[in-house]
């Protein structure tokens, strides 16, 4: 599928955020990392838009924009880990501890997680690919995947990411990625996630 696909600009992280924690509301784990359902949609897109922000600085953020250009259809947030992550804004650990809230161990646990069970080869990070729910099924996840998956295999980087159930694990193999081992990690309330990696073509 052919679709414009374009960088966010940095006035857009708190759009892209909002996007990613609507489309993603049905997810288990956002359920134990907020487990009010009335807090969930906001404290989920503070969480999301700060992430954003940081791979807006490390990585890119793309997005394809909803045709009656009112916000985005689709969006992805990549963190380039070819190099050290670096030190986190000033304010990023305080805008953290005051959106979680009373959550703010859970979302340490999520940390503590998936940096436990990281990659150590460079790759780049797929972190978040959100979809609306309006617009899903229409191959906007996979173009936004395949812009970025091009530049990086040729030049020579992997990918990995960490899917959330069964259906986007068919997708993603779709796309080249192959199960990890081990695959699946777990949240302390059993929530998973499974690891796979996108090799360089040979």
């Amino acid at each position: 599928m052919t679709v414009p696909i374009r960088r966010a600009r940095e006035n857009e992280l708190a759009e892209v955020g909002a996007l990613i924690s609507y489309s993603f509301d049905h997810l288990d784990a956002d359920a134990y990392l907020v487990p009010d359902p009335a807090q969930r949609l906001n404290v989920m897109a503070d969480f999301f838009t700060l992430l954003s922000e940081q791979a807006y600085r490390q990585g890119r953020v793309d997005v394809i924009d909803a045709p009656d250009g009112d916000g985005f259809m689709a969006a992805a947030v990549w963190f380039d880990r070819t190099t050290d992550l670096p030190a986190p804004h000033e304010d990023d650990e305080s805008r953290m501890v005051e959106l979680a809230g009373p959550w703010l161990d859970r979302f340490a646990a999520l940390d503590e997680l998936f940096e436990k069970n990281h990659p150590t080869e460079p790759h780049w990070h797929l972190a978040f690919l959100a979809v609306h729910p309006d617009h899903q099924d229409k191959g906007l996840g996979s173009a936004l995947m395949q812009s970025v998956h091009e530049e990086l295999d040729a030049a020579g980087v992997p990918q990995y990411l960490e899917a959330t159930n069964q259906n986007n694990i068919r997708l993603y193999k779709r796309c080249g990625y192959t199960e990890m081992s081990p695959l699946e990690i777990l949240l302390p309330d059993g929530t998973p996630f499974f690891r796979m990696w996108r090799p360089v073509p040979a």
